[in-house]
């Protein structure tokens, strides 16, 4: 692909950035523990993210549900607000900007803290599913986020129920980024084709991607994608390397790494990139400036 089609420069963890300026997001809620105890923490880390050259920054509501709230011994109401508050700050740092927000909706096992993220599989029917997500979705759109950021979804039959549930609300623009065991399928265990023709039937679907996987796995994901769908391709994976639980940092990973993925993404076909876990603001810096100027 050439280097001058449009880059759109999607932001980075929320999670690491937050980590980086000394927040403490331990515990069930983990980013939405700081979006309820000091909203001022996510609205900076989504101006650090803006100054570094994101033109999209995702909401800290990926771990906001009433499911998990009342599991973590809130109220159902506390996560509705959260949802909200989740938008409002995000415009708040984007306010007089061309920024586009993007309010993020995670997978249900994000609220179970065992991984099930990572496989999907989960034992729930479409129905509960479809319920699961409705009741955020309905709170979510009502706050008018730019569109929505459907993210890090392990299997394909929580993509389907996440289209059943968009079909109450006529569609809204979206993307859906899929989290990948290897080079060709999703978490899972389907393809990463299955995953995109489910992907094409989501009311207001923009584009189709991936999101939360090593980096090894996205070049050949991206192939596969752009042979499957003539949809934009979105991605931001983790950074690689290896989470250290005692220092609060990933290890391993430099910024030269981070900018030679990110130039293989965009030579394979994704116009929208950005980074997960392990990619902070200064990693964002780099992506923007490498994919602009080069």
């Amino acid at each position: 692909m050439s280097s001058a089609r449009k880059i759109v420069v999607v932001d980075g963890g929320l999670s690491t950035q937050l980590e980086s300026m000394g927040c403490d997001i331990d515990g069930p809620l983990w980013t939405a523990r700081a979006l309820q105890e000091n909203p001022e923490a996510i609205e900076a880390a989504h101006r650090a993210f803006i100054a570094a050259g994101a033109d999209v920054v995702i909401t800290g509501s990926y771990q906001v549900s009433r499911q998990g709230f009342i599991e973590a011994g809130h109220a159902a109401d506390d996560a509705d607000r959260a949802l909200g508050l989740s938008v409002e700050v995000a415009r708040r740092a984007a306010e007089g900007t061309d920024t586009i927000v993007a309010a993020s909706v995670g997978p249900y096992g994000a609220i179970s803290h065992d991984g099930r993220e990572y496989r999907g599989n989960y034992g729930l029917t479409e129905r509960e599913l479809a319920d699961f997500h409705r009741e955020r979705l309905e709170f979510l759109i009502t706050a008018a986020p730019d569109m929505l950021a459907i993210e890090t979804i392990p299997d394909v039959r929580e993509a389907e129920a996440i289209a059943v549930a968009l079909e109450d609300f006529g569609g809204f623009p979206s993307w859906i980024t899929f989290a990948a065991k290897d080079e060709g399928h999703v978490c899972a265990g389907q393809t990463i084709e299955e995953a995109v023709a489910v992907a094409e039937s989501i009311p207001g679907l923009e584009r189709v991607g991936i999101n939360c996987t090593a980096p090894a796995h996205v070049n050949g994901l991206i192939d596969r994608i752009t042979a499957a769908t003539s949809l934009p391709v979105i991605v931001y994976p983790n950074a690689g390397g290896t989470w250290d639980s005692l220092s609060g940092h990933w290890l391993g990973v430099t910024h030269e790494d981070i900018v030679r993925c990110a130039r293989e993404w965009r030579d394979h076909g994704a116009t929208w990139i950005g980074g997960c876990c392990g990619t902070e603001a200064d990693g964002i810096r780099a992506i923007s400036e490498a994919l602009r100027g080069a």
